[in-house]
């Protein structure tokens, strides 16, 4: 404003427009939308030259609450008048919005998978990466959320290991662009750690950098977004069935009973009344080494159709069976997943789970209602929907 404007303005009683365009200039913390879009201001009162403006944030915190009165008295002293005596109430309030599938549905995405295991080491990344693979090449548009935020391997399996997501503008807004390669769009935290850098981060911070490569990336239109999460069941499992509504998971798993005894406990996860996300089907990954010098012998090295019983004992489907075979580790290691080998045994195998899962699928949206996201209140899965 140029200084005979400013003259202008402090001659004459302030007026509740200039105020509310001027808290436009605000963004509300965590909103990404300005004070007033937000709804966050509830009350603007102005008297001559005195202006009380009642504003509600979600951080409860006192140093949130001071910076946000500090904002709003200097953006109405920079630009609507300077000499306004200007008094600002925050209040604290956590907003609690209704859990619905619309309003937490990725736009565009229209099938979330969840894969998933009980147990460390049983190849869920592998099997991540070669199911994306055979529905891209099925002609599905596909894309992988790597959740394994301590241990992420889906960018080093895709041989994109050095590449950094680009922040490209979508509808006026800041987004991240996935990383493609073999014709799939990824996101890792391993796009943003050095290869030696732990990540040693309390679940809230590794919630929230979930989130922000959820609904802060330029996805564009998917039939799938596989996601590939961290062993156990713990903060980060939490944390995706509360942000988007998955509309099935695939458990992994490897025929020896310790193995089995955990994914039984990712299969209850998903089967709890409180999270209820269908269980697609139970894939068994190093079912049997077969040497290559004796192509007809199986060695059940693990054990024998131990995820196909604890498939039928969960009464969900059994998708199908990996072999133990060196070729699956190498094509990992160099960035080649083996579903991109045409007309080979593994692709074939590949090729038949992913078949399976997408029947399973079909009678799941066929049957079933849309999954709803959760809000779990405390840890032990008390949770409302």
């Amino acid at each position: 404003i140029c200084c005979l404007e400013s003259f202008y303005i402090t001659t004459m009683a302030i007026n509740k427009k200039d105020i509310s365009k001027a808290l436009e200039t605000i963004t509300a913390p965590g909103e990404g939308k300005n004070l007033i879009e937000s709804g966050a201001i509830k009350n603007i009162v102005t008297f001559d030259k005195e202006v009380i403006v009642d504003v509600t944030i979600s951080n409860p915190s006192l140093q949130a609450k001071k910076k946000m009165e500090v904002e709003i008295m200097k953006v109405i002293h920079d630009l609507v008048d300077q000499k306004a005596d200007v008094k600002v109430n925050v209040q604290a309030v956590v907003p609690v919005k209704p859990i619905n599938t619309i309003e937490n549905k990725l736009p565009g995405v229209q099938n979330i998978i969840a894969v998933a295991s009980g147990k460390g080491g049983v190849g869920k990344s592998t099997i991540t990466a070669n199911l994306a693979i055979s529905l891209q090449k099925m002609g599905f548009k596909v894309g992988i959320l790597d959740a394994d935020v301590y241990g992420p391997s889906i960018h080093l399996m895709f041989d994109v290991a050095n590449a950094r997501p680009l922040s490209v503008t979508v509808d006026g807004q800041s987004k991240m662009q996935p990383i493609e390669s073999y014709g799939v769009k990824i996101l890792s935290l391993g796009f943003f750690t050095g290869a030696n850098q732990a990540v040693i981060w309390r679940g809230a911070m590794a919630s929230k950098a979930l989130n922000q490569m959820i609904f802060d990336a330029n996805w564009g239109e998917l039939d799938f977004l596989l996601i590939d999460l961290p062993p156990g069941t713990g903060d980060i499992h939490l944390s995706i069935v509360q942000s988007v509504a998955v509309t099935g998971a695939v458990i992994v798993s490897t025929p020896q009973n310790i193995a089995l005894a955990d994914a039984k406990k990712g299969v209850a996860m998903f089967a709890q009344a409180d999270i209820n996300v269908p269980v697609l089907g139970i894939v068994e990954n190093m079912s049997y080494f077969t040497p290559e010098e004796l192509p007809k012998n199986k060695y059940y090295i693990f054990g024998k159709d131990g995820a196909k019983n604890l498939a039928n004992d969960s009464e969900t489907a059994f998708l199908g069976e990996v072999p133990l075979v060196q070729s699956i580790r190498e094509a990992g290691d160099v960035g080649h997943p083996v579903a991109l080998q045409d007309n080979t045994p593994l692709e074939n195998a590949f090729s038949e789970i992913t078949k399976n899962m997408l029947t399973e699928l079909v009678k799941r949206n066929k049957n079933l209602p849309p999954t709803e996201v959760v809000r779990i209140s405390t840890m032990s899965g008390c949770s409302t929907n």
